[in-house]
């Protein structure tokens, strides 16, 4: 197991199977030293989570742990391209999308489920720049989407 699993260990997480696509893509490609992950939906054993749109028949707090959920699942397609987490140098870049009510306005409040669960699972490494965006719809009328651009080593 390697570091970063074991960190997530530590707050009762487990990295899952990738979840396998909706569509026609691959959930992760990597590209010289860097890995970009597909949308990543708050999947858990083959189902969605929650859903609906936050504000209305999500909750922001709910939100924020569908955007753990997501994280979890963008880390389980990194590690299916690398085999190894710990050949992470960094992660880059996190891309958040919230299907948002009308009135919502709290999507980096939201995306902060995902930012926090990258700090613990990698550390210094896990500082990243974000981007959460409120959005009308997503796929399977998801609450969250969330995908990553990490740095490797080999």
């Amino acid at each position: 197991m390697s570091n970063v699993e074991d960190r997530l260990a530590q707050i009762g997480r487990t990295v899952p199977e990738v979840v396998p696509p909706i569509a026609a893509y691959t959930p992760a490609v990597r590209s010289g030293n860097y890995v970009y992950t597909s949308g990543q939906l708050p999947m858990v054993a083959g189902a969605m989570s929650l859903t609906g749109k936050v504000g209305a028949e999500v909750t922001a707090d709910q939100a924020k742990e569908l955007a753990a959920i997501c994280a979890i699942n963008a880390i389980a397609a990194v590690k299916s391209v690398l085999g190894d987490l710990d050949k992470v140098v960094r992660v880059v870049k996190v891309l958040g999308f919230v299907a948002s009510a009308s009135d919502f306005t709290g999507q980096g409040a939201v995306m902060n489920g995902a930012s926090e669960l990258i700090g613990v699972a990698f550390g210094d490494a896990g500082i990243h720049a974000r981007s959460a965006v409120g959005v009308a719809v997503l796929p399977l009328d998801s609450a969250v989407e969330v995908e990553m651009i990490v740095e490797v080593r080999d």
